[in-house]
């Protein structure tokens, strides 16, 4: 049962961890520089 109750937990924070990278490329963020072209060598468009 245990084991049931800790995959759940992973499955739940793997999907809220996709939620959000697949929420910031829809509002044009970069996954690799997180939007801030000052940080990430000038790749941002």
């Amino acid at each position: 049962m245990g084991t049931f109750v800790v995959g759940a937990v992973v499955c739940v924070l793997v999907g809220l961890a996709v939620r959000s990278m697949v929420r910031d490329k829809k509002n044009g963020k970069s996954l690799q520089c997180g939007g801030d072209c000052r940080n990430c060598g000038g790749h941002c468009h």
